[in-house]
């Protein structure tokens, strides 16, 4: 599974990065980002058109019909319909999450942020997220962006992700960790 996420980050890196230069070049940063996140937000609201986008069954002259249509319609930021239609004709729809995730990234690095995914057992209120983040902040030396999951699986705790570093205290990986220890006791 992560070799394929490898590979399609592979895949979506060249348009996000051609997505990037040409936006911070014509100030349009913000904007893009934007854009992007409207598009983010179709494809998790709509489970057809993100399966549409990756059903290899769809010629792509049809994928490449339908998001010119889509493009029509709204009225998304020239730039990000230019990058999505040159994606829908090189057949690189599918890894549009991935381009996204890419440019939001690289945006934010300009920005000196960092991106955090935190899982929680249940939705962080205000006061946490905000001394989450601090600490966080602290931590790193750079503002940070907190996207947060929720995992009832996870009992209590939080699993913190920045980049490569994972920080684990949930109650589920420090009961399964007791239960492995009094297995080599017993």
């Amino acid at each position: 599974m992560a070799a394929q996420k490898s590979v399609l980050v592979q895949i979506a890196r060249p348009y996000a990065s051609a997505l990037f230069d040409v936006a911070r070049s014509e100030n349009q940063l913000a904007s893009v980002e934007t854009a992007l996140s409207d598009v983010s937000r179709l494809l998790g609201e709509s489970e057809d058109f993100s399966t549409f986008l990756k059903s290899p069954a769809i010629t792509t002259e049809a994928k490449a019909s339908a998001m010119n249509t889509i493009i029509e319609r709204s009225q998304t930021n020239p730039l990000v319909a230019n990058v999505l239609r040159l994606m829908a004709r090189n057949g690189r729809l599918f890894v549009l999450p991935q381009m996204i995730e890419a440019f939001k990234a690289m945006a934010a690095e300009s920005r000196g942020e960092i991106t955090a995914d935190v899982t929680s057992a249940s939705p962080l209120n205000d006061g946490q997220v905000s001394a989450l983040r601090d600490a966080l902040a602290a931590r790193v030396g750079k503002s940070v962006t907190l996207n947060q999951h929720v995992d009832a699986s996870l009992i209590g705790g939080l699993q913190v992700k920045i980049g490569s570093q994972m920080i684990d205290s949930s109650l589920k990986t420090k009961l399964s960790a007791m239960k492995i220890a009094m297995k080599e006791v017993g």
